[in-house]
């Protein structure tokens, strides 16, 4: 027997065909898209992270570097990441080459990706999904979506807020995973803890999950997990490498072990 295929068409009267694609292999494909438009605040290292996370549930997945200025998570090998160019020859950036980056969620089928996306273009990437109701055409495709940004203590909080506010307020569905780095500071402000701030209370409906890397001893563990980052190795690479003692091991394992369980608690 052939093949069935589905028409999937994009208006209502089903009258401009879209996409289409074999029955048998119409299957969910998985999105996650680092966002946040304050460089230098752990975005890449979320990338990383999440990465590993969804390798040890034992799915395939895809990594792509969107970054024009910073490729960090292309510099880790254990990922393959690849790396997509989204400026054009005068150094602007194309939004047209998203268009690629799109086809390749829809046509993908049963995917799972990791995009990490730079300071510098977040808001013409976020621009270019609300304006060509990219997220809503995805989800209709059967492609789940999942925009993780990161909120830090510090001189960067009032930034990285309000990059999760521009989020939140345009953000059609439970979709955000709020990354809580407090590797500048604590997250609070006039005594508020993000959960009180008014910022986070009027989105919390958007916010599907929370991971909070806390602020640990500079000198033990914080040195063990800048060491990991400036060999660009993965927790794997580290706790077995010669280069780590066993104790810094230890802690590493600690961490990973923390930050997986917090994920675990995502309904992705």
């Amino acid at each position: 027997m052939g093949k069935t295929s589905i028409a999937i068409t994009d208006s209502s009267d089903g009258s401009i065909p879209a996409l289409v694609v074999p029955a048998n292999e119409f299957a969910d494909t998985t999105i996650h898209l680092t966002l946040q438009g304050k460089g230098g605040v752990g975005k890449s290292l979320v990338a990383v992270i999440l990465a590993q996370y969804l390798s040890k549930r034992g799915l395939q997945i895809q990594c792509i570097d969107t970054d024009p200025l910073n490729r960090t998570f292309a510099q880790y090998n254990a990922f393959a990441a690849e790396r997509i160019q989204v400026r054009d020859e005068h150094s602007r950036i194309d939004q047209r080459s998203f268009d690629g980056l799109l086809e390749r969620f829809l046509t993908e089928h049963g995917a799972t990706f990791v995009v990490d996306n730079g300071a510098s273009t977040f808001l013409p990437l976020w621009h270019y999904l609300l304006e060509n109701r990219a997220l809503e055409y995805l989800q209709e495709h059967h492609c789940k979506i999942y925009v993780h940004t990161v909120i830090t203590g510090g001189q960067a909080l009032l930034d990285t807020l309000n990059g999760f506010r521009e989020l939140a307020e345009s953000a059609q569905q439970r979709n955000l995973v709020v990354w809580v780095n407090e590797y500048f500071g604590r997250v609070e402000a006039q005594g508020k803890s993000l959960s009180e701030m008014t910022a986070f209370r009027d989105s919390q409906d958007k916010v599907c999950g929370v991971v909070v890397i806390p602020k640990r001893n500079q000198d033990t563990f914080g040195r063990d997990i800048e060491d990991m980052i400036t060999r660009k190795w993965t927790f794997d690479e580290a706790i077995v490498a010669p280069e780590f003692q066993l104790l810094a091991k230890q802690r590493l394992t600690m961490v990973r072990r923390e930050l997986f369980e917090q994920l675990d608690k995502i309904s992705f």
